[in-house]
Order: C-alpha cells, then structure tokens, then sequence
C-alpha cells in the first residue's frame, strides 16, 4: 500500500529536518520525501493520503524504560497488551526491564523475549539484561553471553547494586562491551519501609519518608566508579536536584553518563501524595518543587539525554490497599506524549527538543536501528 502524509511539518532531529514536507511511504517504507505538492505519483496509483495539515509528523517514539511483566506476572501486563499501550501512545521501540520470573539473566531468557516480542509485538522490542544473577546483587550475570542473545544494557532495575566491588567489575564489562550500566539509584539503607519523599508532606501525613540523599550518593559512588574503571553509566529515572547537577559535573569532566527523566517526576511534586491516592506510589518518589524545578533545568541545558517513562503496571488489587502497603509503580506510555509536550508550553523545551529526546538520543545512547524518518 502507497501513503502519502502531505502539508505536515517533519520533525526528524537525526536528519536535521524540521520544515513542512511531504512523505512518501511504500509497502511500509520510506521511498521520499519533498516539498509541499511537489512528489509525484504516477496516474492510476492506488494511493491512501493522510493531510497533516497543522500536525507534526516525526519518528516512532522510544521509550527506553519498561516493565511489560512477561514472562512471571502476566496478570498484570503481557509483551502483547505492552506493546499495544505503547502504540497508542506513539511509541514504535521500548526496553524492557529484566524484573521478570524468571529474572531475564540468562540467554534463555533473553532469546524467549525476543522471541515473544517477534510474534505477538507490533512494535521493536528491545531486552535490557539483568547485571546480577536473579538481581539479588551477589555475583554477576553472564553479561558476554547476554549480550550475544541480544540484551542491550545492563540493568538490576529496582535493585540496586549495592556491592561497589561488584558494580566496579561491571563497569569494567561495560567498558569491554560498550554497553550502558542502567542504575536504579538509591542506597536501600536509607529507604526501606519508606514510601514517599522525605520532607515536610511526609512528616504532615505520617508516612515512612525515602531521603533524597539515598538517590544522591548512589549517583555520586556510581560516577565515582566510572572514573576509575570507563564504561558507560546510564542513570534511570533521575529525581533529585543534587543528582540532577551530579550527572552534570560528570559531564563537565567527560565521563560516559547520561541519564533519563520520567514524566512524572517533571509533572508532579509530593503534594500529590496528599489524597493518598496510591497511583502517586512510585520509586523513586515524587519529590519536592525544587527538584522539579531542577529536572525542567536540567531538561533545558542537556544535562537530561532522554525521557523514559518507567511504566509500572500494577494489578488493581496491588493498588487498592494502604498506602503504605501499596506497589510501587505507575503505567506511563500513553500518557507520556501529552506530559512531555506541557514542556513546550512552559517553553521549558522546543518541540523538536522534545521529540529528541523520545527519538534520536534515546537511538544513540543504545545503539539503536531506530528513532529516524530516514528513506528505506
């Protein structure tokens, strides 16, 4: 089938291209692009044409950061309905976490995800591989044979790895197979049985606090480690203002880091947190005004590479509980889009910076075929 998007303003940051043109599309490829009016179609062509007059026609959005539950907690989401709630909210590529049953640390593992991804996604599905075995942070994955399954990253997702040992001898991996380290920062000491930001909110509401601190000196002992051994660190879900200006100062100095943002973290503060509405219950936890406030600065220098949105599905019953109680976690890819775009309106970001940061940068920093309206 021919398809022709005509009258849109392209927006492709790998291809430098943000002006109004017309696309050409055959048997689900890019053949052309050309000025308004000026492609030509041949007389008697069957051809679909979509007017995207006063839209933006850009990538297939990537999200580099998901939970799709399968194989182990299907009940709560599949590769299938996964890949569907990512489509509908633009995304063509995501990531998946490797908190699985059984933990994605083997290439068994790896292989039946793709596999499962192949057959039932309709969308690319890439598999980030576990850095410790059944991410208990005790001795490592065999992360050589991960990457030859496909894995590409490293990651113990919502375990951190708290063993500076073995995160250094990881890094050393990650330097031998240019392979970003996915670091899920928080010093758990600081954090167990807490279930929201520390700070004034939590005090008023009389519930178990989890310091910002705990996310700062994990930064700060991961860049540490990056200086001494190279590699490359990727910083998930970054939360707070001193972590924020941490990655920066690591860039200043030229380390390999870079870091993500989810939406909820540049949308929402603590006060959130008020009506005990257990939706509000993720971790890293919504933080403060200032910390947004350095999130959204951070978003505008470039010290922030992408937005990923973390997306947690939960089962109704694992949220339907106490507050404390509840599971961390909150879906995202449907909503991530509209969130982002509030950063043009407070002309916190461009919208061509917007869609780079869900397209071209997520694609590089992972090596990634993807995030481009390139022909072919």
């Amino acid at each position: 089938m021919t398809v022709l998007i005509k009258n849109g303003r392209v927006i492709d940051p790998l291809n430098n291209l943000n002006e109004p043109k017309d696309l050409l599309i055959e048997k689900g490829k890019i053949q052309s692009f050309g000025s308004p009016g000026k492609i030509n179609i041949a007389n008697g062509e069957k051809i679909s044409i979509i007017d995207a007059k006063n839209c933006v026609v850009c990538p297939g959005l990537i999200d580099m950061h998901v939970h799709f539950r399968e194989p182990g907690f299907e009940y709560k989401e599949t590769i299938e309905s996964g890949c569907s709630s990512a489509a509908a909210g633009g995304f063509t590529s995501v990531a998946v976490m490797p908190n699985t049953q059984p933990v994605n640390d083997t290439r068994s593992v790896t292989e039946h995800i793709l596999s499962l991804a192949k057959k039932e996604g309709i969308i690319n599905l890439y598999a980030i591989a576990a850095i410790t075995k059944k991410l208990q942070g005790e001795s490592l994955s065999e992360m050589s044979d991960l990457k030859d399954a496909g894995a590409i990253a490293f990651s113990d997702d919502g375990r951190p790895v708290m063993n500076n040992e073995l995160m250094r001898r990881a890094f050393e991996y990650s330097k031998m197979f240019n392979l970003p380290l996915i670091q899920h920062s928080e010093v758990l000491d600081l954090t167990e049985g807490g279930c929201m930001n520390e700070g004034m909110v939590s005090t008023e509401l009389g519930l178990k606090g989890m310091p910002s601190e705990a996310e700062d000196i994990m930064v700060y002992r991961d860049i540490a480690l990056l200086e001494k051994t190279g590699g490359r660190l990727h910083v998930a879900h970054i939360s707070s203002k001193n972590s924020v200006e941490l990655v920066r100062q690591a860039k200043a100095k030229g380390l390999s880091v870079t870091c993500e943002v989810a939406p909820h973290h540049f949308t929402l503060t603590d006060e959130a947190v008020r009506g005990y509405d257990t939706n509000t219950k993720m971790s890293p936890p919504l933080r403060t005004i200032k910390d947004v406030e350095a999130i959204k600065k951070g978003l505008s220098d470039g010290t922030i590479d992408i937005i990923a949105t973390d997306h947690a599905p939960h089962d109704i019953v694992d949220k339907q509980v106490e507050y404390q109680n509840a599971c961390f976690g909150i879906v995202g890819l449907e909503t991530a889009l509209p969130l982002s775009l509030k950063l043009v309106e407070e002309k916190v970001l461009s919208i061509y910076d917007v869609i780079k940061k869900l397209t071209s940068t997520p694609a590089e920093i992972f090596n990634l075929n993807a995030g481009s309206l390139s022909q072919g």
